[in-house]
């Protein structure tokens, strides 16, 4: 069985790409659950995601690589969905996904799993589940992080995080110009 620090090794050693991802760093700041930031989500879901793979002997069953960065980028949506005052994310947990997915495959080359992991991972809210092992694992693991993150007392006593880098903002008239 593997230890947290060799957990969170395989996370980087297999998602430094999307970790060190320029875009990436819009996730350091906005809040996904309570205190936690998106990123900081992003990679408990991965290593969250591979501790019950290997608790669960899925080793020969998986790729590795497609369940870490699955995992990383399954809310790679990049806004901060707490924050929006023409109610344009009212419906975000139906809809994050599919933005997700489409800011990953601007970013990554996705291969089907990590498509496919990354688009299903909110069943059963969105109501068609994942095809792959890796994204079944990706969605058990971000709906107990993400209840342990909205539970948690922390929450009542959050820092304000400083706004998005000017720079990395991403609007419809940066998606036109690119």
């Amino acid at each position: 069985m593997l230890a947290r620090q060799r957990i969170h090794e395989l996370v980087h050693e297999y998602g430094h790409d999307v970790l060190e991802h320029e875009r990436m760093r819009i996730e350091k700041h906005c809040y996904q659950h309570g205190a936690v930031t998106t990123f900081e989500h992003s990679v408990r879901v991965a290593c969250l995601a591979v501790y019950f793979a290997d608790r669960l002997h899925l080793w020969r069953f998986i790729d590795l690589r497609s369940l870490v960065r699955a995992a990383l980028l399954h809310d790679y949506f990049l806004y901060d969905w707490h924050y929006d005052g023409d109610g344009t994310h009212k419906l975000h947990g139906f809809t994050h996904p599919r933005r997700a997915l489409t800011n990953a495959l601007e970013d990554f080359d996705l291969n089907p799993v990590e498509r496919n992991s990354i688009l299903r991972h909110m069943f059963p809210l969105t109501p068609i589940p994942p095809r792959y092992i890796e994204g079944y694992l990706v969605t058990m693991a971000d709906k107990i992080s993400a209840t342990r993150e909205t539970f948690s007392m922390a929450r009542f006593s959050k820092p304000a995080l400083a706004p998005v880098p000017e720079r990395l903002v991403i609007t419809d008239s940066t998606k036109k110009a690119a």
